[in-house]
Order: C-alpha cells, then structure tokens, then sequence
C-alpha cells in the first residue's frame, strides 16, 4: 500500500537545498554551473581537451560532458580537432575575450570624461554600446536635478529611437546596417519615433555627416538627448556618449547646446583608448 507523502516532500532534500530561501535569493543551474566550469579548464594552458579529461577534471560522467561539449560546440563557443578528436575554444569565444578586454578599457578610459560631462551639463549622462539593434548602457551618471530618467547600467533600448543608438548604427559599415535591418520592424515608442527605414537611413547619413546625433521625444515623451561617438585606435566606432535630459522646447534645442562638450568628451575618450584626433570641427547647427 502507497503512503500519501505529507506536504512539501515532493521535492527531495537537496533540490529543497538549492530552492530560493528569500527575497533576492536566484537558483542555479547545475547544468549552466558545469558548463562554465568546463570552459574554464581551457585557460589552464592546455589549448585542447578531450571529453574523457574534463569529465575527470569536473567530476562528472563522461555522458554528461559530452552532452556540454556537444552543446557549447553547436552554439559555436567550442570546436572539434579533427586530428586529435579534442576541442578548443572556438574563434568566437576568442572575440567575446577580445570585446570582454575591450570594454574593460572602454569603462577605464570614460570614468574622468564621464563626470567632466555630468558636471558641464548637469544633466544625465550614458555610456552605451550596441547588440544588434538595441542599445545596451553600460555606465551612467545620474543628473544631480530631481527629474530621474530611465537607463539603468544594463537597460536596453531600441537603438533607432535614441542619439547614441543612431550615432551606432550611422557608423556600421553600409553592408552590416542592411544585414541588421533586414526583416526587421521599427517599433513605434511614441508618435515622433522614425518607423521608416528609408527615413532612418536618411536620418544614419545626417548624423554621420555632421558627428553626432539626437532624439526628441523619439524613446520617451519629455526627454531628449545628444549623442556622440566613441572610437578605437582603429578608428571603428566601438561605443558611443551621450547626455539625456527633460524636454523644455519641442524643437530640442535646450539639449542640443551640448552637442559640443559630448563630442568633446567623445573625443577625448576615445584618445585615450588609442584613437588619434583628426582635429575635425564639430557642426552644432541645425
């Protein structure tokens, strides 16, 4: 005869163990934990492994770690040795290590023009990347007034509807800009956002031509902002700095003033990441 289980002991004692106990506690899985783990043993300083050696080094069975390696190698993260039968980081985990480092720069060489920029303005300032065709705002100085804006370190946004999302996007190559918006619908955040791509590509050429860009009202009603490139020593956009702020005039002009210190401030980071000035005069009309 089956017993009835009394209340809550479905679930055995080690899963109860890993189960969130509070507010802020986050599960972990087992499986994402290994995986992590198995890439790690590559930086050990053996370039290639087998299946059988990172199930010992993990501690896992060996069906187990082939099921990652296969997994990890799909995904493109790791690739098979055809002479040997063990794997290797793939080229792809080689520019994710390149971006990580990259973008370690990026915050060191943009902390001191970041609060120069704050405290010129007075107003919100971002530093913000681009992932595919989002925005993705990677530091941030909250303007000293009482009006807070959205854009949290990490927020992401729609990259045609704001200045530093315009300033990525006018300075892809023609042909990686085609790739990105093919397919693709320009989502409408409120009545002034460009939802035509003829109209954004009109909009991509103005912003390269003159070096910065602007939004007005186009991701939120009531804020605007200007925003500039950032380059590396290559030249290749690779970020961009923009400063965020209330609308007072609908024709924005109370933040387009500040199109000269952003791109100051833009130059100057990107000096320091190892871009050499090309002395170009920055346009600040209309």
């Amino acid at each position: 005869m089956t017993t009835a289980a009394p209340a809550g002991a479905e679930r055995s004692p080690a899963r109860s163990a890993r189960a969130p106990a509070g507010a802020g506690r986050t599960q972990v899985l087992s499986s994402v934990a290994n995986a992590a783990r198995l890439l790690r043993e590559f930086s050990r300083g053996e370039p290639q492994l087998g299946v059988s050696e990172l199930a010992r080094r993990l501690g896992i069975a060996k069906s187990s770690a082939h099921r990652i390696v296969h997994t990890l190698a799909r995904e493109g993260l790791l690739e098979r040795v055809e002479e040997t039968g063990a794997y290797r980081l793939s080229v792809t985990m080689q520019i994710l290590g390149a971006s990580a480092q990259a973008t370690s720069g990026l915050h060191a060489a943009a902390t001191a023009a970041l609060d120069q920029l704050r405290a010129v303005t007075n107003q919100t300032v971002h530093l913000s990347v681009l992932d595919g065709l989002e925005v993705v705002y990677v530091e941030r100085r909250e303007s000293p007034g009482a009006v807070r804006m959205f854009g949290r370190i990490g927020h992401r946004g729609p990259a045609h509807s704001t200045a530093s999302g315009k300033v990525l996007l006018a300075f892809l190559p023609p042909d990686e800009l085609d790739r990105r918006l093919a397919g693709v619908r320009l989502a409408r955040r409120t009545p002034y956002t460009i939802t035509s791509k003829e109209q954004l590509r009109a909009e991509l050429l103005r912003v390269r031509a003159r070096g910065w860009a602007e939004n007005v009202n186009e991701a939120q009603l009531g804020f605007a902002s200007v925003g500039a490139p950032i380059r590396n020593p290559a030249g290749e956009v690779v970020a961009a700095l923009s400063v965020a702020g209330p609308v007072q005039r609908g024709d924005g002009d109370n933040l387009r003033r500040f199109a000269r210190p952003v791109t100051e401030c833009a130059v100057q980071i990107s000096r320091r990441l190892g871009w050499g000035d090309l002395g170009r005069t920055v346009e600040v009309s209309s």
